[in-house]
């Protein structure tokens, strides 16, 4: 197994500004190591976990981290910062920074060295031995855990013999038993986050005299507690940022539901927290497969604290990220059917019996229904996972039941939205009903499943589903109606938010929108999906494109991650533009949206339409209007780039009156302070 760190990943002099830059710089010591592939796509999905949440910690540190299929090896690179960068961290800069890289498919070995470092980095004489360090094979070594030794070969001192203990009564003994915590910490990689909260648990009980076992449900898979512990415990804290799993085993205890950092920053307060519920007899109802009703003060996990707004939208994503795959799959496969046999390929009968090998219709048919069969469980996906969302497993049954005939009655996308929360609903309310602890093994596979697909069936056959029909029917004749100024308000508004957040939540439920409609597709909603693609494509465009024109008003690694987002944007990729928006927001953000409101407003009044959900320019041959199409594209990535120049020209005329030193690609530093 090869060393995850060496002394050639190891700079003790990080001049980078930016925690964009900082990654790069490490991330060009790995290429050189030949320990990722990719540059560009390495750090696009470095940047991609870090929009997940910051990855700064109290202490000044930084953990930049991700898995990726462009990692060869697992790989450590790290870089000491005199003057600190902003990782998000409470307390301010971090000055250690660290660059873990993990492949897409990295073994349990070389996860649980990295599991260890991080569990190191809680460690105060581990952090100070790094601050002092002065040559770099000496910390990579430290790194490695390596530590030497003074005296390798001590002289083993005789052990003094043990006093025999006291007798002590039972009631003696109960009273001197510590206060037992056991506690799940999860992130979404499962790399560090994970670990450090489990370290940082561990170390405080035993600060504060509380016996601490924690079970870290990482990417390499989880080791559950043994059950008599959990059963010992008295009080139980989840430090999460993804599901805890088998949240059944911890019913009827005091409950602590927190995010991840929460546990690395704040370990005190949650341990003092589950003594305080516990001590008052606050017990938390978790259900055998669903979440928890514990709403205590300790920070929030995800949606399980969050306001009503935030956890709906949660809920909403989660049906959407299982969703988008069968959308694409699906509505590519049809595109390219129509792009060899025209649309009324749709019509042809099916290939299981009229299948010609050497006939391009045969083959476009059987693209066509294959593509067909996908987008078929689109509306069952996405009811099937909102209700995941909500309730875990026990909720997938009722909500592909109500999915499937949201379908059956014509209530389409929205009947799916609705039968997911339905199906979240009922779960949720069955989940919350006492039964006999005889019971509770088939509660998740049968009882729950069989009684919330009834309910969510009634519902949606009888009483929801036609309503939602009728209003589902409205939408596609309003979409189908649009023309004029009202088309182009909808593009106007469909842009703004395509590229408000680049990849966020608004730019997910303008994505959602668009690509429901071609669940049956109308021209209203083929334009739509159209003005959704092309104005998610502007923001790296734009920022290729200024990048290129007035290279001085960008830092050498802006004007390397423009390179790359010509690629991105032509991809509809338009998470490509996030490294800029990052640096300058005020800038960036409202030059794209203006470019995006452009496009969108165009694409509608040209009446362009997409009946693919993805792909970019490469999918243009599928659209309708293809050059008008391209000009509306056109038109925003110019009025976007012109505005990002003119808003970073002003503030460096502002800032260097006299016009001083023109940026060069070797001088990063007066770069900077020109953008």
């Amino acid at each position: 197994m090869s060393e995850l760190i060496t002394a050639e990943l190891v700079d003790l002099d990080l001049s980078a500004a930016t925690k964009d830059a900082a990654a790069r710089s490490l991330a060009e010591r790995m290429v050189a190591a030949d320990r990722v592939t990719d540059l560009d796509g390495f750090l696009a999905d470095v940047a991609a976990r870090e929009a997940q949440m910051p990855t700064g910690l109290d202490g000044g540190i930084g953990i930049p981290h991700c898995r990726s299929e462009h990692v060869s090896a697992p790989t450590l690179a790290f870089g000491r910062s005199a003057a600190g960068i902003d990782f998000g961290a409470a307390d301010g800069p971090a000055d250690l920074i660290f660059l873990i890289a993990a492949p897409a498919g990295a073994d349990d070995d070389h996860l649980t060295i990295l599991s260890a470092l991080a569990r190191r980095l809680m460690d105060p004489e581990f952090t100070a031995a790094l601050r002092a360090g002065t040559d770099p094979g000496a910390v990579a070594a430290l790194i490695r855990g390596e530590e030497p030794t003074e005296n390798p070969d001590p002289e083993p001192e005789p052990e003094p013999e043990p006093e025999p203990e006291p007798e002590k009564d039972d009631a003696t003994a109960a009273a001197a038993a510590p206060f037992r915590i056991v506690a799940v910490t999860s992130c979404p990689t499962g790399i560090a986050h994970t670990y450090m909260a489990a370290e940082s648990l561990a170390a405080a009980g035993r600060a504060e005299g509380v016996e601490v076992t924690v079970e870290t449900q990482g990417s390499a898979g989880f080791k559950k507690l043994d059950p008599a512990i959990v059963a010992a415990a008295d009080a139980v804290i989840w430090a999460h940022d993804v599901e805890v799993r088998e949240k059944g085993r911890f019913r009827g205890k005091p409950l602590v539901d927190v995010g991840v950092k929460a546990g690395i920053n704040r370990p005190a307060e949650l341990i003092a927290e589950a003594r305080r519920k516990a001590e008052r007899g606050e017990i938390a109802a978790v259900s055998e497969d669903g979440g928890s009703t514990d709403s205590g003060d300790g920070g929030g996990s995800g949606a399980d604290h969050a306001h009503f707004g935030v956890r709906l939208r949660t809920y909403l994503m989660s049906g959407v990220s299982y969703m988008v795959p069968f959308v694409a799959a699906g509505g590519l496969l049809i595109a390219l059917s129509f792009a060899i046999g025209g649309y009324e390929i749709a019509s042809a009968k099916s290939v299981a019996d009229h299948f010609v090998w050497g006939e391009a219709d045969s083959w476009a048919a059987l693209l066509n229904q294959i593509g067909s069969a996908a987008f078929a469980f689109l509306v069952p996906v996405l009811a099937g996972y909102i209700a995941y969302g909500m309730a875990d497993r026990p909720a997938l049954v009722p909500g592909f039941v109500g999915g499937a005939i949201a379908l059956t009655v014509n209530a389409g996308f929205l009947g799916g939205l609705v039968a997911g929360l339905l199906a979240g609903a009922v779960v949720m309310a069955i989940q919350r009903v006492p039964v006999h602890a005889t019971l509770r093994g088939i509660m998740p596979v049968l009882v729950i499943p069989l009684i919330a697909s009834a309910v969510v069936g009634f519902l949606m056959f009888i009483v929801v589903g036609k309503p939602i029909a009728s209003l589902q029917n409205a939408l596609t004749d309003w979409l189908n109606g649009l023309s004029g100024s009202n088309a182009v308000i909808l593009g106007v508004v469909l842009g703004l938010m395509m590229c408000f957040d680049m990849g966020g939540p608004l730019n997910k439920v303008a994505y959602a929108f668009a690509v429901g409609g071609l669940a049956d597709p109308t021209d209203g909603s083929l334009k739509v999906m159209a003005a959704v693609m092309a104005a998610g494509m502007v923001p790296p465009l734009a920022m290729a494109l200024a990048t290129t024109v007035r290279k001085k008003l960008f830092t050498k690694t802006e004007r390397e991650n423009g390179r790359a987002a010509w690629v991105l944007g032509a991809s509809f990729i338009t998470e490509g533009a996030i490294p800029f928006a990052a640096a300058d927001p005020l800038r960036v953000i409202p030059s794209v949206m203006a470019g995006g409101a452009v496009t969108g407003a165009l694409s509608m009044a040209f009446g362009a339409t997409l009946r693919a959900p993805h792909g970019g320019v490469f999918v243009v041959p599928l659209i309708g209007q293809p050059f008008l199409y391209l000009l509306a594209i056109a038109a925003g990535t110019l009025v976007a780039t012109a505005l990002v120049v003119l808003l970073k020209g002003a503030r460096r005329t502002a800032s260097d009156p006299a016009g001083e030193a023109e940026a060069t690609g070797s001088d990063d530093s007066r770069v900077t302070v020109a953008a």
